[in-house]
């Protein structure tokens, strides 16, 4: 409850009360394992928790207003808006506690650049939910079992899920040496502050004890700049894309160290049709593909291809999941 309380001080007076009367009412929503909660100017009150949606409060009587919109993102900013500016020129801002807020409006823009959004008339507050020990099951297969160092491991996930909630836990997992082997350095590049989720340049998610975040940072510049500056030994990146990502990549692992990294996908096929990871599969950069999907849920893991594309696991019946602790909760 006391968790509860303290997120419920990012919002309005007024959506505060709103949310109290779903939480206690009869849809018994676990507030625990909400993921977004939506403010639209003139529409519902929308909370989604476990990929369904909710409607707080009556949805042919509670309106969004402009007021609720303001005055939320003041709160979460600490009615200091100045010092968040830069983020939300890049349409989202990280507030204490990691969790993550989306903002949308009437872009203002000058010489081709975004100045700033005013008015605000979207948020879409994302609750940061770390998942300790959900990288348990995947773990011994990314580890050389003699060393305990990680192997360059690519995950492959579509949206939601669970692919940032994962590599976060290995990052941790590898830094704090948790597995047979000693704790390794690892640099972290965080251009959309998910993964370590820092509020003025700490991290509100544990990333383990020996690393090093840029916060905030394009990913291909980030990862040189970490090699130059922090000497790490493991380098980790969410969701790489671009030619210039790819480059970084390269030279990242020529240096020795070694790669963690996301990517949007469905499948190996799916990465294979991609011009630039399709030239790292072939040159068998990668020792280990992860592919997630939800067939059970966030977090399940469909399968491990080796270097070569070889599946070394795939999930049966039971598909085996990432989460644990007892209960079903989403990766996000």
């Amino acid at each position: 409850m006391e968790r509860k309380d303290r997120l419920f001080q990012i919002f309005s007076r007024r959506i505060r009360g709103v949310l109290e009367e779903l939480l206690t009412g009869t849809a018994s929503v676990d507030w625990e394992a909400i993921e977004e909660i939506r403010l639209r100017v003139g529409e519902p009150l929308y909370v989604i928790c476990r990929g369904r949606e909710y409607v707080a409060g009556s949805e042919k009587e509670f309106r969004v207003s402009r007021q609720d919109v303001e005055e939320t993102l003041q709160i979460a900013v600490r009615y200091s808006m100045y010092a968040f500016e830069e983020e939300v020129r890049q349409g989202f801002l990280t507030v204490q506690g990691g969790h993550r807020i989306g903002v949308a409006g009437r872009v203002v823009a000058e010489q081709g650049r975004i100045r700033t959004i005013q008015p605000v008339t979207f948020l879409n507050i994302r609750f940061s939910h770390q998942v300790r020990g959900c990288a348990d099951t995947v773990l011994p297969f990314l580890l050389d079992p003699v060393t305990g160092q990680l192997k360059n491991t690519l995950l492959i996930s579509p949206p939601r899920c669970g692919k940032t909630t994962l590599l976060r836990d290995i990052i941790r997992q590898v830094s704090d040496g948790e597995k047979p082997g000693r704790g390794y350095t690892v640099g972290v590049v965080d251009e959309r502050s998910e993964i370590a989720a820092c509020f003025q340049g700490i991290p509100q998610n544990d990333v383990g004890r020996r690393t090093d975040v840029l916060d905030n940072c394009p990913k291909a510049l980030g990862m040189m700049m970490l090699i130059r500056s922090m000497a790490p030994e493991v380098v980790a990146a969410d969701e790489i894309g671009g030619a210039e990502d790819l480059e970084a990549l390269r030279c990242v692992m020529n240096c020795g160290c070694r790669i963690l990294a996301t990517v949007h996908g469905t499948s190996m096929e799916d990465i294979r049709k991609k011009p630039g990871l399709r030239e790292f599969l072939q040159e068998r950069r990668f020792e280990r593909y992860v592919v997630l999907g939800k067939r059970k849920g966030p977090g399940t893991i469909l399968e491990i291809s080796d270097g070569s594309g070889a599946v070394i696991f795939r999930a049966g019946e039971e598909n085996r999941r990432l989460l644990s602790a007892g209960r079903e909760r989403s990766c996000g």
